[in-house]
């Protein structure tokens, strides 16, 4: 029976374009998992969108004298463009600025306020009497009471992780003018997370199959004791809070960014005119799983505050897995936007093909420790192991079978002892890294299938059928088809960390079909809030996670190279582009 598995992927700001610690820490990882899970014939909902609420964008707006809309359109296409390029496979990528999710959001506040999960109180703020306004968390900056880091946002530290309440801010100042704010009173709802500390709790501690980093950041949380969460702010720029005397507040980004998970899975099941086709991947009665791609900056919002109100609010699973990232590093720095130390994917995509960089981002995943990322071992890993040691086996062999077999797959004689050998390897090879994809280890998963390449390049050298072909064509025929299906089944192992090369060996194999499905492109949706989203349907095609079937006499296609070697020349030319 295939398994409904929903795959719930950060959302980002709509406020800048996407650098590659983004796409290592949260948007790579959920699609090498959908498309396994899809090659294994599951049933498979990933979505995500932009976030074009969040503070951020209004900084990005103010500091460009423009309408927050503006900025949010730019990006959110920049997105985008960006994920189609990388061939992220989303069901759905949409974003916070729709009438659905407007929606879906105003339920989930109403049903929480009903049954007294949200408040009303008077709380303390910070107000800059320069800008004359009240000042949400990313308008305030200062000094981290936990760590000392003295950039601290006032909702979280980027240093050491922790959550904070902008008051807690020592020397703060405000974002614009740089003067010390004043505290004044104003009231606001609450999520009264302190409720649902000892359900969370009994929640959390039998979750041994997450990352330990994450369990042990929430269970040391939940150790201090969750209080109440203000969840609407002093800004004109969201959804519009539901209650008379609240007009000039919002509903804080934190709060409905979360909820975009769902409102994305409903959206998704309108567009497809089935509307209640959401519910097989959330509500509680159903089999299946969720798991939620994450960096490790967001693991407060999306292991308590999202579970908690998915508690509070009924009828709905909770998180099976946050598989969530550590950071990459850049060139031993950390990324920093404002400096320009950063990897921007529109720039890469402008010079370089993803399939490369979908393999070094995963050989190189943060997924239990930070990470660095180097042009010079970029360079190296693209040249000795994506065309030296994969690209090559598969090139010298397609093109061997080619121009000496009647372009296609020859009649193998009997197999001897190492073709036996070779075929088994690979076909073991199945097991480990499926259990590796499933557990969220793509790292790990990977070196195992670039291990069994390299095996088969063993296996190739000595075989030797080049040498076999004029003195034994029947034993070079024989080698020839044992690498050949080698190849076969390596093809579907790599295929959901270097999807093109994949389906382009594919074809090359003789194989009509795609392995993955159509993909769309942009899709226009007519209304007021709702401008580009990013759809990809994908047909059911049973379990391709499986060893080579690849028939003899099965016409090839005229064999060309998957990977380009690259000049170690670009290293300095990309060093020379940072900062």
């Amino acid at each position: 029976m295939n398994e409904k598995i929903l795959i719930s992927v950060a959302w980002p700001y709509a406020n800048s374009p996407l650098h590659l610690g983004q796409l290592a820490g949260a948007y790579l990882p959920p699609d090498i998992f959908a498309r396994y899970h899809r090659l294994r014939g599951n049933d498979v909902l990933m979505v995500s969108g932009s976030d074009t609420h969040g503070t951020p964008i209004t900084v990005t707006a103010e500091q460009e004298g423009v309408d927050p809309g503006v900025v949010v359109e730019r990006f959110h296409k920049s997105f985008i463009e960006s994920f189609l390029g990388l061939g992220l496979t989303f069901d759905l990528y949409t974003h916070t600025d729709t009438e659905n999710h407007w929606a879906v959001t105003l339920e989930i506040f109403g049903r929480l306020l009903e049954k007294g999960y949200i408040f009303r109180q008077t709380m303390e703020a910070w107000y800059c009497p320069e800008c004359q306004r009240f000042l949400a968390d990313r308008y305030v900056e200062g000094t981290c009471p936990f760590c000392g880091f003295e950039d601290a946002r006032g909702d979280q530290c980027d240093n050491c992780g922790k959550p904070l309440d902008a008051l807690q801010l020592i020397h703060p100042r405000c974002k614009f003018s740089g003067d010390t704010p004043v505290v004044r009173e104003t009231e606001h709802f609450f999520l009264d997370l302190s409720q649902f500390n000892d359900a969370l709790r009994e929640w959390i501690e039998p979750q041994t199959h997450w990352r330990p980093a994450v369990r042990n950041f929430s269970l040391n949380l939940l150790n201090e004791g969750l209080r109440p969460r203000a969840i609407t702010r002093d800004i004109s720029w969201g959804i519009p809070v539901p209650v008379a005397g609240f007009e000039d507040k919002r509903i804080y980004v934190w709060f409905d960014a979360v909820i975009g998970y769902l409102a994305a899975s409903i959206e998704w099941a309108k567009n497809r005119g089935t509307p209640d086709a959401w519910r097989a991947w959330w509500d509680l009665d159903t089999p299946g799983r969720s798991y939620y791609f994450i960096g490790k900056d967001n693991i407060f919002f999306h292991t308590l505050i999202w579970p908690a109100m998915l508690m509070g609010y009924g009828e709905r699973k909770l998180p099976y897995d946050v598989p969530a990232n550590e950071y990459l590093t850049l060139e031993g720095r950390k990324i920093s936007s404002s400096r320009n130390w950063a990897i921007w994917t529109p720039d890469y995509l402008s010079r370089y093909d993803p399939d490369p960089l979908r393999y070094y981002l995963t050989v190189q995943a943060p997924e239990t420790a930070d990470s660095d990322f180097s042009w010079a071992e970029y360079v190296a890993r693209n040249n000795n192991e994506l065309v030296g040691t994969w690209g090559n086996l598969a090139h010298r062999m397609l093109t061997f079978a080619y121009r000496n077999f009647g372009g296609q797959v020859p009649q193998p004689g009997e197999l001897a002892d190492e073709d036996r050998a070779i075929l088994a390897e690979v076909e073991a090879a199945f097991g480990p890294v499926a259990e590796d994809l499933d557990a969220c280890r793509f790292r790990l998963g990977l070196g195992k299938v670039m291990a069994v390449a390299r095996e088969a390049n063993r296996y190739l050298d000595a075989a030797a059928p080049w040498k076999a072909l004029k003195e034994d064509r029947q034993r070079a025929a024989t080698a020839t088809y044992v690498t050949l299906r080698v190849v076969d089944s390596l093809k579907i192992l790599f295929a959901p960390f270097v999807p093109f090369s994949s389906q382009q060996l594919h074809t090359m194999l003789g194989y009509g079909d795609t392995l993955f499905g159509e993909q769309e492109a942009l899709v226009y949706r007519e209304s007021e809030r709702e401008h580009l989203g990013l759809t990809y349907h994908h047909q059911p095609r049973g379990d391709l996670w499986r060893p080579s079937e690849l028939a003899p006499g099965q016409p090839l296609q005229e064999p060309k190279p998957l990977f380009a070697k690259l000049d170690e020349e670009i290293i300095e030319q990309e060093l020379a582009r940072l900062g």
